[in-house]
């Protein structure tokens, strides 16, 4: 088949699979087996690929189809101008996440700051911080081995920022011990999800981790941790911002204020849902 002819199978393929943006899947997959981005395919749409890379372009679309996550067949994904190394055993990046990190940076002061990425994954938080501030220092910490793996590749990737990783469960106190106060920053995207609601989530989302999703039965397990835990390592003016559920804004929004934090308040994605709350220490 020409490249025109196999877009268009994975179109209609992917379409019919339920895939929620068949057209964009489909692109994404020719430019990573072809190499043609949407211009391209336009201009080469009448030629042939080669037949091993018409075989693994195929053997992609199945993957896709049976609703393996496009970003785990492509194994690479971009963030905030990053590109970031993904695979099972790791939570995704999403765009959303990105109002986090920007809240966080808006929050720091002139001096280069010092902070924790908890429950970090692939490290998107703690990188995308030090893209907008390159000064930053950043330990991500992380428990599941094979997320690590892809946190340790994408540091590597970007040996200009000041990012380590560091194996701990931000749930046990025992963790705190090992990390210094006066801290100027703690960010996290923790799982959020409750226990009840991941059988009902998207084929694609319950392939990854769901260590990385369940949030206890109400989905607020990890925010309360961090406030009794990590927050004392905050710094007077220090910062700590969480992404959060759609509907649990408020929830958290209290949890914060009952903490202690001022200045609490709750930031929007684009599509305007609550997505993120942050506040300041002191």
């Amino acid at each position: 088949m020409t490249y025109r002819a196999l877009y268009l199978h994975a179109k209609r393929t992917l379409q019919g699979a339920g895939v929620d943006s068949p057209g964009f899947d489909a692109a994404a997959l020719a430019e990573f087996f072809f190499g043609l981005d949407r211009p391209g395919l336009a201009r080469r749409g009448e030629e042939r690929p080669e037949p091993c890379q018409e075989q693994a372009f195929l053997q992609g679309l199945a993957q896709r189809a049976n609703r393996r996550p496009l970003q785990y067949i492509l194994g690479n994904w971009p963030f905030m101008g990053l590109e970031l190394a993904v695979g099972e055993g790791v939570l995704i990046p999403r765009e959303d996440t990105a109002v986090l990190v920007e809240a966080v940076a808006e929050r720091l002061g002139p001096a280069p700051p010092q902070g924790l990425d908890l429950c970090a994954g692939t490290g998107a938080v703690g990188l995308g911080l030090c893209s907008l501030r390159p000064d930053s220092q950043v330990v991500c910490v992380e428990l599941s081995e094979k997320a690590l793996a892809y946190l340790k590749v994408n540091l590597e990737r970007y040996p200009q920022f000041q990012v380590t990783g560091q194996r701990e469960n931000v749930l046990f106190p025992q963790a705190l011990g090992r990390f210094p106060r006066e801290l100027d920053f703690i960010a996290s995207n923790p799982p959020y999800i409750a226990t009840e609601e991941l059988a009902g989530l998207q084929p694609e989302v319950r392939l990854e981790p769901m260590a990385a999703l369940d949030g206890g039965k109400d989905g607020l397990i990890f925010y309360r941790k961090i406030a009794a835990l990590w927050l004392p390592l905050l710094k007077s003016g220090g910062v700590l911002g969480v992404e959060i559920g759609e509907e649990q804004g408020l929830a958290v929004k209290a949890l914060f204020l009952e903490a202690g934090l001022t200045k609490v308040e709750i930031r929007q994605d684009l599509a305007g849902l609550n997505r993120v709350v942050i506040g300041t220490k002191g």
